[in-house]
């Protein structure tokens, strides 16, 4: 799972890393920690403008049946093994794009009853990767507001996240620098990205 990602780098580092340009006259979207339940807006490229950095695009992804904003709460992730089954995904496959970050936080539970736990702070080994998500611009059915969305995709957890991960041993899909153009141009199906798909990651008490 991840609900908590970090993005501090500014603008021009990131447009120079993804060799994509954001809008000059956009507010650029930093955090130490940026909060999904809270819906932030989050940079990212999509599949349909590769050299843009869209800076315009909630976390929680609403599909285009879903009746009520408050479903973007339900789909901050997506599971890979079952996006062709859930029926807010199966539909907007086609619908790729990468979120740049710095890292992601997820935490430890170290009793049984779940009250102490201890966060970490993880990367890849370069500290500017890519996510792998699926994206949607949702129309609301009352007033036909546009409200661009996104979700990240997750897989099975590797050695690193399953250690921290420790209850359902979950974590987002980061792809390897050489794929994050072949995820947007289509040319690598989601179920390659699965276990044991691994980038090494680093994870340090936060």
């Amino acid at each position: 799972m991840c609900f908590y990602m970090q993005m501090k780098d500014p603008k021009p580092k990131v447009e120079a890393r993804f060799k994509a340009k954001a809008a000059p006259e956009t507010l650029w979207p930093q955090s130490e920690c940026f909060n999904g339940f809270s819906f932030p807006k989050i940079a990212l490229i999509t599949d349909a403008a590769p050299d843009q950095l869209q800076t315009n695009f909630s976390w929680g992804l609403l599909p285009p049946w879903a009746k009520d904003i408050e479903f973007r709460k339900n789909t901050l992730n997506a599971r890979l093994e079952t996006l062709n089954e859930k029926p807010s995904f199966k539909d907007i496959l086609h619908q790729r794009c990468l979120i740049p970050a710095n890292a992601y936080f997820d935490w430890q539970w170290l009793d049984r009853q779940g009250k102490a736990k201890q966060r970490y702070r993880i990367h890849a080994t370069e500290e500017l990767f890519a996510f792998a998500g699926l994206y949607h611009c949702w129309k609301h059915p009352e007033t036909g507001e546009i409200i661009n969305t996104f979700t990240l995709l997750t897989t099975e957890a590797n050695a690193t996240m399953a250690y921290i991960h420790s209850t359902k041993k979950r974590m987002p899909v980061i792809l390897h620098r050489e794929d994050e153009q072949r995820w947007l141009q289509h040319a690598i199906e989601p179920k390659a990205l699965a276990f044991p798909y691994d980038v090494p990651l680093l994870a340090f008490p936060d």
